[in-house]
């Protein structure tokens, strides 16, 4: 049995700057999960088995403020957004970046204090170099670890 046909929720993508959708459509359809990928009306999401598009409007937090509104318990959410990740942590969903972090309650409150100070520095005019670009190694690595979630999740709900 797998982890899609037991469980009835869903892996939710925050899509505007997700560079690893195809890792996780592949992902998802080995184990039989829907996935949800949101985006804005800017951004083309090419279509794929097992994946269902809702594009939003392009305002700034429109994606974000739609999965927060949408998700439930259990949920797996794939976002690099830290304050999205904090709402799906308060909601009791899962939540992966997508370079394959796992967020948790224990560190989610250091990444939002951190990220405060750095909005802080960029109003003063310091501004620094940003993420750097994900390579195929980090792919795989998302890929690992976003398998190593569902596996996880499957043995949980199997009784």
């Amino acid at each position: 049995m797998r982890l899609g046909d037991i469980l009835s929720h869903r892996i939710v993508v925050d899509g505007d700057a997700c560079p690893v959708k195809q890792e996780i459509g592949e992902t998802a359809r080995r184990f039989n999960i829907p996935v949800i990928m949101v985006s804005s009306y800017d951004h083309l999401i090419r279509e794929q088995e097992g994946v269902t598009t809702v594009q939003v409007d392009r305002s700034d937090q429109s994606a974000d403020l739609y999965i927060a509104n949408h998700i439930m318990s259990g949920d797996v959410v794939v976002t690099q957004d830290y304050g999205l990740a904090a709402l799906a942590l308060a909601k009791s969903c899962y939540v992966i970046s997508n370079r394959g972090l796992r967020y948790g309650n224990d560190e989610i409150e250091l990444m939002l204090d951190r990220r405060h100070h750095q909005a802080k520095a960029r109003r003063m005019g310091k501004y620094s170099k940003g993420p750097k670009p994900i390579t195929a190694e980090d792919k795989k690595h998302f890929q690992h670890n976003l398998t190593k979630l569902l596996l996880h999740l499957q043995e949980i709900v199997q009784p």
